[in-house]
């Protein structure tokens, strides 16, 4: 649904950078990625992610519930020794488990910053965080960003590598309803296009997760997805122009 909506007649294929992103080449479509309903999809994911980076080629992945991230990572973190994360999120997502698992959606970054996949992780918007969760940041070294104090991101400095996680529920529920978890008090669509545009350093991948469709069934949160897909993927390629 979010690439339907990525070409959807009602929108275009312009980014707000003025780039036409179906007359410029350099980016592909994948298509989806079988998964079996079991902890074998951490490894599948991996994989298929790997395969990619070793082709040279920089990833956007579509998701799915924010687990996908830590196989992500895990293919990354053999390419990039020194990569920076930015989440963008409601949720710190540094469970250490939930009902036994350690591979939960509420897990990821835990298991990241355990196997050391990034040398600085950086969540921006949370606002629902546990007392767990601040020892586990804590811990960690994270640096959080919560929603009440999200303005200071404006004056915040990311060097390259960089990866960008942004969970659509990091956006208030008035404008992403079709999510599972929902968390108001979130930031508007424009604030996170202004997140996304001030972006710094070489961004060499990013994951757009969490999106319910199943609570979205008039498309709304889709057409949010794809527009911030589209700047996403705009920026890569404007970047990719503008490197010696």
């Amino acid at each position: 649904m979010i690439r339907e909506s990525l070409f959807s007649e009602s929108a275009n294929t312009w980014t707000e950078g003025g780039i036409r992103l179906t007359a410029t080449p350099g980016w592909h479509l994948l298509g989806d990625l079988d998964l079996p309903e079991s902890d074998a999809a951490v490894a599948r994911i991996e994989q298929a992610i790997g395969a990619v980076l070793d082709r040279g080629a920089r990833v956007i992945s579509l998701g799915g519930d924010h687990s996908i991230t830590y196989p992500i990572l895990c293919a990354y973190g053999r390419k990039y020794s020194d990569l920076t994360i930015i989440q963008l999120d409601a949720h710190p997502d540094l469970y250490d488990e939930i009902d036994g698992n350690r591979l939960s959606h509420g897990c990821p970054f835990a298991r990241i910053m355990e196997k050391k996949l990034a040398k600085r992780l950086v969540q921006v918007g949370v606002r629902a965080m546990t007392g767990h969760q601040r020892e586990q940041a804590a811990r960690f070294g994270v640096e959080v960003l919560e929603m009440k104090d999200v303005s200071v991101v404006e004056n915040l400095v990311l060097d390259g590598p960089l990866y960008l996680s942004l969970d659509m529920d990091c956006l208030d529920p008035a404008f992403a309803p079709g999510i599972s978890h929902w968390e108001p008090g979130g930031m508007s669509t424009r604030d996170v296009l202004k997140i996304i545009h001030r972006l710094d350093g070489k961004l060499v991948g990013a994951d757009l997760v969490e999106y319910n469709p199943d609570r979205d069934p008039q498309g709304i949160t889709a057409m949010v997805a794809a527009k911030l897909l589209k700047e996403i993927l705009g920026g890569m390629i404007e970047e990719r122009s503008t490197t010696p």
